[in-house]
């Protein structure tokens, strides 16, 4: 029974768009040891910039989740084999994390909070990919930003970070990939569905 509810939680979190329901529970603490983790790496699963945790307060549901490599090794297994390039390239993740906050009918996200969890990935030094934004009549309802960490052409982490009016949703990824590996990552673990040319230029600099 544990191994059946084990490969419907990892099916769910590797499409991420069917998780499981949403769990009450709080966005990671952000304390001094973990800046101090933050300050020996640029890629930290477990922390998250402190106007996230200021934005769980307003959130009616949050929730959260990681997947070590034995975890996403799991997940990969319970892919077809037509998916081998998708596994090949989740092969080479270390890690990855989720934050997801939702705020309910009434609510929404402050936007000068969303702002400051963009501005600390650039305080940081993170390369902002791309920001993509899907328009609905008047206002945007939904924006997917994207930031970067290479060494050299590969990609060592990333960050997605998406809004809606009423949802924001982080994803952290830790791992050694090419600018290929994430085109076969799209759509997955809350990765958007980006166009290869803005991947791909991420290698020209």
């Amino acid at each position: 029974m544990k191994r059946i509810f084990l490969a419907g939680v990892l099916s769910a979190a590797i499409g991420f768009g069917k998780l499981p329901a949403q769990v009450p529970t709080g966005v990671p603490d952000t304390g001094a040891a973990q800046a101090a983790n933050v300050d020996d790496s640029p890629i930290v699963l477990d922390w998250v910039p402190p106007a996230l945790t200021e934005l769980s307060t307003q959130a009616a549901v949050k929730s959260n989740f990681t997947l070590d490599r034995n975890l996403l090794a799991a997940a990969a297994s319970l892919m077809s084999d037509a998916d081998a390039q998708t596994k090949q390239a989740i092969a080479k993740i270390d890690g990855i994390s989720v934050h997801t906050l939702r705020f309910g009918e009434a609510g929404i996200a402050d936007e000068v909070q969303v702002n400051s969890v963009r501005q600390a990935y650039h305080l940081r030094g993170w390369k902002h990919l791309v920001t993509t934004t899907n328009a609905g009549g008047p206002v945007h309802n939904r924006t997917t930003d994207v930031w970067l960490v290479l060494d050299g052409v590969n990609v060592r982490g990333a960050v997605v970070l998406a809004e809606t009016p009423k949802s924001l949703t982080l994803v952290t990824l830790k791992g050694n990939l090419s600018s290929v590996d994430l085109l076969h990552l799209r759509g997955r673990f809350g990765i958007p569905n980006l166009d290869g040319d803005k991947l791909l230029d991420s290698n020209k600099q």
